[in-house]
């Protein structure tokens, strides 16, 4: 399936756009339900866990069991979301959910839950998740048309958020009334909608391949170097990553806040939660507005210091309705940096790495929760959950602070649509698409009163370039004739080249027509394409060679 036509980006849209699609319906509604199960088994896993150990550091690494797989593997996810079908992954990533739940939902009920064993199967869940979440949010350019892409993203948190007003207060309920192991059971039930959904949900039509697959390393190599080589996208995952450090303090200890007052159970916990989620809403919904006014930095410092706040009141105070009111702002600071983080690394990605730069935003972002998650947990256990909660305070107002130096990134308004102008040459030597290297030269005529604009461009060109897989680009000069220049770089095979070219998009596109337009000889610039021979056999005469088919 195409994504439906796209709509005027400018044109002002109802934030509830996204449901006039089917597909995008009845997946949104399966996963609102999926949600609603996962939060029900957080409260169940966080609450058994106090009631397993009383050690604060196992407490927090629930959270941590249940983050760290993101860190480990969404980059892989990513790059097998990029290269191979999604929809098939994700049912595969939910099926194993599915089962994972089932399992720990058995021995809960049969009383065989350990810490570690409830650590373990926590991470197993997780790892599901980790597999599943990049093509999910990857496919959302499947499911709606770019222009309504940031109100999709809003739409799925706000879903999230929903489930997370009513999630937590259910789970405590469940778990107060029929145990933990209750809550795992519904939640593996709640897998099954989502995974019908997938089956029925046709998916993209896939596009007819003119080069092979993408080798699995190197799929995960280009998207490190497209997101390594891309300043927008490092600020946008290295604030990520500091706000998941230190906000997830406040998710990490607040089973110890709940059972801190007298009399708290699990309830008790779960309308905590449930506060929590109500904030989430109440960001969700006023995201848009607060965007229309606001720039994306002036929006990132409100939510950590709205964060910050909220840990302070929570580690300062100890009466209950305080800590609920606390975690409001908590829940809407959390939606406002998170959606942003992903709508801005949406926007800056073409879809031919789209997936793979998710991954790694989660990476950061879920890597910096699960670090944060063991360190305050520690840090609890040393000096108490009170001192953690105000030394993630301070972590939160310095990340509001660096912003002066890493400023969050406007979302893109380049056209990063493939250009779909690349044809693959007719080649007088007969190779394969492993063979290389391959080493281009682009020659070009250019008039003295040009090169100053010659040379802006190609910065832009040079850097797209080695984005897209190029290595060993230079700019070069005649000395004997100054007009003439030549720009050339290597790329490792002959398929590597072909999906150099497919990379380009609509973006990329202006600088080469640019060029173009300054060229000043006869035609377009001279492309010339060569395979490196690193030998020849000296038995070997070399003319005859030359004049024979090549097979490399």
């Amino acid at each position: 399936m195409s994504a439906p036509t796209t709509e005027s980006a400018g044109a002002r849209q109802s934030a509830l756009v996204p449901f006039r699609h089917a597909e995008y319906r009845n997946l949104w509604g399966a996963t609102v339900l999926s949600n609603f199960g996962h939060l029900i088994q957080g409260v169940g896993a966080a609450w058994l866990m106090t009631q397993l150990t009383t050690s604060p550091t196992l407490i927090a690494l629930v959270q941590s069991s249940a983050t760290l797989p993101y860190m480990l593997f969404a980059l892989l996810a990513g790059a097998l979301a990029d290269t191979f079908d999604r929809r098939r992954l994700m049912i595969a990533a939910q099926g194993f959910m599915f089962v994972t739940s089932a399992v720990l939902a058995v021995i809960g009920f049969t009383g065989g839950l350990n810490p570690w064993l409830l650590l373990t199967l926590t991470f197993l869940i997780g790892v599901g998740g980790a597999v599943y979440n990049p093509p999910w949010q990857a496919s959302q350019g499947d499911l709606v048309p770019r222009s309504e892409l940031q109100a999709a993203v809003t739409l799925n948190s706000l879903g999230f958020n929903l489930m997370r007003g009513v999630g937590p207060a259910a789970g405590g309920l469940i778990v107060a009334a029929w145990g933990a192991a209750a809550a795992f059971a519904i939640n593996a039930l709640s897998y099954l909608p989502l995974i019908v959904a997938l089956i029925r949900w046709k998916g993209p039509k896939a596009e007819r391949r003119v080069v092979a697959r993408e080798p699995f390393p190197s799929a995960v190599n280009a998207g490190l170097r497209y997101v390594a080589l891309s300043p927008n996208l490092v600020r946008v995952l290295l604030r990520g990553a500091l706000f998941g450090f230190a906000a997830v303090a406040v998710l990490a200890l607040l089973p110890l806040v709940a059972r801190s007052h007298p009399g708290a159970g699990s309830l008790l916990y779960g309308m905590l939660l449930g506060c929590y989620g109500i904030g989430a809403i109440l960001g969700a919904v006023l995201n848009p507005r607060i965007r229309e006014r606001f720039d994306n930095e002036n929006i990132v410092r409100v939510a950590f210091a709205g964060f910050a706040v909220a840990a302070l009141i929570l580690a300062l105070t100890d009466h209950v309705w305080l800590h609920a009111l606390a975690l409001l702002p908590a829940g809407a600071s959390w939606v406002l940096a998170l959606s942003l983080f992903n709508v801005t690394v949406q926007l800056s990605t073409p879809r031919w790495v789209v997936a793979r730069a998710l991954a790694l935003y989660q990476t950061a972002t879920f890597g910096g929760m699960a670090a944060g998650s063991w360190i305050w947990g520690e840090v609890a256990t040393a000096r108490g959950w009170h001192e953690a909660l105000v030394v993630a305070a301070g972590v939160l107002l310095l990340g509001a602070v660096i912003g002066h130096w890493f400023r969050a990134p406007d979302f893109g308004t380049l056209n990063l649509e493939p250009a779909n102008r690349f044809r693959e040459p007719e080649l007088a030597l007969d190779i394969r698409g492993r063979s290389g290297p391959v080493f281009v030269m682009v020659d070009y005529e250019i008039a003295h009163k040009d090169v100053p604009e010659f040379l802006r461009l190609m910065a832009k060109r040079r850097a797209a370039r080695r984005r897209d897989g190029a290595r060993n680009w230079a700019l070069l000069r005649d000395l004997e004739h100054p007009g003439q220049w030549s720009e050339s770089y290597h790329i490792a095979t002959w398929d590597e080249y072909v999906r150099h070219n497919l990379r380009r998009t609509h973006s990329d596109d202006e600088v080469a027509v640019r060029l173009r337009e300054m060229h000043r000889g006869e035609g377009d610039p001279l492309v010339h394409r060569m395979i490196e021979r690193q030998n020849v056999n000296p038995d070997e005469d070399v003319l005859p060679l030359l004049g024979k088919p090549d097979v490399l």
